[in-house]
């Protein structure tokens, strides 16, 4: 195992342990290379390890910080290196997206918390309905800086969203950070996924990076049970 590897195997157990206050930003890497008796070079790739799993974000002249919703063990977590897109995962079916709500708006604190942006910073707000094959599949709801990521009109927002950041804005979507909970559905489940009301529905809440740690999204997946699954593989070591 290379040093970068085995620190990051190290950094990640003191996050999940508690030994670093997820409000303050963790150390600098020049001060935990000082501790770990190594070059800030080799710090800064095995921090960056944990930026890509979805456990560490940076924020630009404030620091690192511990995503908090990586650590709450309460709820099964999925973290995964490729957020794809629906349109980039299904592409033998014709995809297609109903816009439910559009605004742009001011984000609450735990919106602005998720997306490592302060509470002046708007937000694209938007309620979106995909079908595959003409039958409602999911109902996305998302948060993304407009800073971040502009430019987003209806031909956008009818076609794929992850397609124009990577294409069109020429940015690099890493990783993602994802939660999976059952609920119960609620009336805009019913209306637009057409579930009955005792339905349980599965949802994904979901914080994407891009390949620099910066968040770029903050979203609900909310799926009907009967069209959602989840499948992981977890190597022997």
């Amino acid at each position: 195992m290379n040093k970068y590897q085995s620190i990051s195997l190290e950094m990640r157990q003191r996050i999940k342990d508690g030994n670093y206050p997820i409000d303050q930003p963790i150390p600098d890497e020049i001060s935990l290379a000082k501790e770990f008796g190594c070059s800030r070079m080799t710090m800064k790739r095995a921090l960056d390890i944990l930026v890509m799993e979805g456990l560490l974000y940076r924020k630009r002249g404030h620091g690192t910080f511990i995503v908090q919703s990586a650590i709450q063990t309460s709820r099964v977590n999925v973290i995964s290196n490729e957020a794809l897109g629906l349109s980039n995962l299904i592409k033998d079916k014709k995809i297609t997206s109903k816009m439910i709500k559009f605004e742009v708006q001011f984000p609450t604190t735990e919106v602005a918390k998720h997306l490592a942006i302060d509470m002046k910073t708007p937000v694209y707000y938007l309620i979106r309905l995909r079908m595959i094959d003409d039958e409602p599949y999911v109902m996305e709801k998302t948060y993304m800086p407009t800073t971040l990521i502009p430019g987003i009109k209806d031909e956008v927002l009818h076609s794929s969203i992850y397609r124009y950041i990577q294409e069109d804005l020429g940015l690099t979507i890493a990783g993602s950070h994802r939660k999976i909970r059952a609920c119960k559905s609620d009336e805009l489940d019913q209306e637009h996924l057409e579930c009955l009301p005792d339905d349980p529905i599965l949802e994904v809440e979901h914080v994407g990076f891009l390949n620099n740690g910066v968040p770029f999204e903050y979203s609900f997946s909310r799926h009907r049970y009967d069209k959602f699954e989840v499948t992981t593989v977890n190597p022997v070591r």
